[in-house]
């Protein structure tokens, strides 16, 4: 508990300086750019992530997998799946890039409903590689469980690209917006990879050349899972948007995704710290029994601490909104409560979905990522017309509560 609690409060001033400089960035977009300009920055937003889970894909959760189990036995030890992982960011980007590059005028219409801002999808493709290569910093930080460096680089690099996008924001209006968002995840990449060049484990020779068959397909199983993320979250949510902008128009759709940011950046303290602790710990554990306690041991620690968190916030509602946007985004004053509960509910069935992760249960976790990200659009379809903007807070409180209940019944069999 002690150790849960130690990393919790570390990666929470992380997320605390990540927060200040989310909010930072969202007043300057709500001043210069009013709920029009936030509704489509959240767009963007939701590109970057598909295309960065992408590319990202082979080098998250897999290595923080199999450098937490074998970083103990040394560089050699940890080598075959870091070779993996570099194969399958090759193979990725050699298919992703060329084909989003041709694909971008029509997504630009159909994310902005603007053919000029084809620009922010070809930029965003181009700096891919160093996106992927951050993560692969982080990610081996994160294996071999060095939370002060990890905690230590994010501030650095959260610094470093807010200063960057904000300097965008004033001299380019909603265009330096756009563009920030698009950069934002490389000018993390550059400044890990910059930080870590002379790591004893950043070594050519433990990251390229011939590996296993069988770290090549372990690797390639994390590599679905993760694409099965960066397809299904950011999609769901775009299309969510789009259903919103269509029934309620871009002012409301504005005051949703304002309230969807809060909720994003202050349950980031917790998920920063499952993905830094939590997940490293469940790879650690065998048997299954282990996993269920461990679970039920997070769960009391965790969830009283998302419910104060998620209370705080509603009691200053008014004063978030206040500070962080204008007098215009008033209205989303009535959309936390629903969004809140939802929150709670989120966390809680995270907490016991993490073994799908941690165990590396494709099958479990693919198929449900992609039902309940398609059910989420579904409820919102349907409630958005019955109840309004309010009606996409129902759909993602309902959803998670369906899929709590599934993990709860079903852990035992994604942990063995």
């Amino acid at each position: 508990m002690k150790r849960l609690l130690k990393v919790t409060a570390m990666t929470g001033l992380l997320t605390l300086l990540k927060m200040v400089m989310g909010f930072v960035i969202a007043k300057v977009v709500a001043v210069y750019t009013g709920p029009t300009g936030l509704a489509m920055l959240g767009q963007v937003q939701g590109v970057v992530a598909v295309l960065n889970g992408l590319i990202n894909a082979p080098a998250a959760n897999g290595i923080v997998r199999f450098t937490a189990e074998k970083h103990a036995e040394g560089y050699i030890a940890c080598s075959p799946w870091w070779k993996a992982s570099i194969q399958w960011i090759l193979i990725i980007a050699g298919v992703t890039i060329p084909v989003i590059f041709l694909l971008s005028d029509f997504l630009a219409v159909l994310l902005f409903h603007d053919l000029t801002l084809s620009w922010v999808i070809t930029v965003t493709v181009c700096v891919l590689p160093l996106s992927a290569m951050g993560t692969l910093c982080n990610s081996v930080i994160n294996g071999q469980q060095n939370y002060r460096r990890y905690v230590g680089l994010g501030m650095l690099s959260a610094v470093i690209s807010a200063v960057l996008m904000l300097g965008m924001i004033y001299y380019a209006n909603i265009k330096g917006a756009l563009l920030a968002a698009a950069l934002q995840s490389a000018l993390i990449g550059l400044v890990m990879l910059s930080a870590n060049l002379r790591q004893p484990w950043f070594k050519l020779r433990y990251w390229w050349g011939a590996t296993s068959i069988t770290a090549r397909k372990s690797i390639g199983n994390y590599t679905l899972m993760a694409i099965t993320t960066a397809l299904t979250v950011p999609v769901s949510l775009i299309l969510v948007r789009n259903i919103l902008v269509e029934q309620v128009g871009w002012e409301s759709t504005g005051h949703w995704q304002a309230v969807w940011k809060i909720s994003e950046v202050y349950l980031s303290v917790i998920t920063l710290a499952l993905g830094t602790y939590y997940l490293p710990k469940l790879a650690s554990v065998v048997g299954v029994d282990s996993i269920v306690k461990e679970i039920h041991h997070t769960v009391k620690i965790i969830f009283p601490v998302v419910c104060i968190m998620a209370l705080g916030v509603y009691l200053l509602r008014d004063v978030a909104i206040w500070l962080l946007f204008t007098e215009d985004f008033n209205a989303a004053r009535d959309l936390f409560a629903i969004q809140l509960m939802g929150d709670v509910v989120k966390i809680l069935a995270w907490l016991y979905a993490y073994p799908m992760l941690s165990r590396g249960a494709a099958k479990w976790f693919i198929s449900t990522e992609i039902f309940f990200s398609l059910n989420f659009v579904f409820l919102a379809y349907i409630l958005v017309k019955l109840y309004g903007v309010s009606g996409a807070n129902i759909a993602y409180l309902v959803n998670y509560s369906i899929y709590f209940i599934f993990v709860f019944f079903n852990v035992r069999k994604f942990s063995a």
